[in-house]
């Protein structure tokens, strides 16, 4: 059995190459999946998530990782997120690779925004807001850029300024123009996608400023009780999901519809029905959409198998 560890993960799952390997899995059969979210015993912030995505006579992937908030204020800091993938033979039973679980995430999470980007942002985006900056920041600006490489220009909003700068100051070292931002009102009526990728509790964007033509994206929220956008985002955008297993989870849906905002008919399509051309994308310059990454095993099931197919033919070439 094989260990595959973060750096070579993300070596081996460039964006352009993983958000295709999605597209592409979705044009097939959702697979078994299930999904177990504990609480830290006795209370506090920390969760533990145990996913699992069964392909039949393939592979079965199994992810194990905690959430920890803290760990970012911790001396010296440690991702919130760790643990790791496990890929199992689907035939036999056996196990065949473990790979780190933090750069798995990342890059699935990210390449599954940037897939719903592809089919629903307009083509000639240039602003992209990015609100947040944690670990996963860098990886969606990196994938929403591989899928629209009009988006020249970058904003970065955080809650500690400090720590958007120190991100904006590292991205635009590659020579693209990124900004840490201090205004989130302001940038939010400027972009023309906004990927939100927090851990908050209440709504930050807030669906009024959203400019004819924007496409919000929403990472976050993975919980009922928390948000990212408020109810006139929900009024005002044609709402799409990755997936509409587990969606009811999503505080940014379900809130909304606990209250009569809207209701589950909202949702428009999903990843499966867009791509198979069941259901219609955008339709026209001036829609407003809104994507709701709501996660899942299937997902790490499919950039597991895209992780393994990169993994044994690099090891044939060499």
């Amino acid at each position: 059995m094989r260990y595959i560890d973060g750096e070579t993960v993300h070596q081996l799952l460039d964006y352009p190459g993983l958000v295709e390997a999605l597209r592409r899995a979705h044009r097939g059969a959702m697979p078994n999946s299930s999904h177990m979210l504990l609480d830290e015993p006795g209370g506090g912030e920390n969760k533990f998530v145990s996913l699992v995505g069964w392909k039949r006579d393939e592979l079965i992937a199994v992810k194990l990782v905690g959430v920890f908030p803290s760990n970012l204020s911790r001396k010296p800091p440690q991702p919130s997120v760790q643990g790791v993938v496990a890929v199992f033979n689907a035939v036999t039973g056996s196990p065949e690779l473990v790979a780190d679980g933090a750069a798995m995430t990342f890059r699935k999470t990210a390449a599954d925004s940037a897939l719903g980007a592809s089919l629903l942002a307009r083509s000639d985006a240039q602003t992209l807001l990015i609100v947040g900056a944690g670990g996963l920041a860098p990886h969606v600006l990196a994938a929403h850029r591989a899928v629209r490489p009009s988006l020249n220009r970058v904003m970065i909003w955080n809650r500690t300024a400090e720590r958007a700068e120190r991100l904006a100051a590292e991205a635009s070292a590659s020579g693209l123009s990124v900004t840490a931002v201090r205004d989130l009102d302001a940038a939010v009526a400027e972009a023309d996608v906004i990927s939100c990728v927090t851990m908050s509790a209440k709504p930050l964007v807030r669906g009024a400023l959203l400019k004819p033509g924007a496409h919000l994206d929403l990472i976050g929220a993975y919980r009922p009780d928390m948000r990212e956008t408020d109810d006139d985002a929900l009024r005002r955008a044609e709402i799409f999901v990755d997936t509409r297993a587990g969606m009811e989870g999503a505080g940014d849906l379900v809130q909304p519809v606990e209250r009569g905002v809207i209701g589950w008919d909202a949702v428009r399509a999903d990843l499966f029905e867009l791509i198979k051309g069941q259901r219609p994308g955008r339709i026209s310059d001036e829609q407003i959409t809104l994507f709701k990454n709501v996660g899942g095993g299937h997902l790490d099931l499919f950039t597991a198998q895209h992780l393994a197919e990169r993994y044994r033919s690099t090891e044939a070439a060499t």
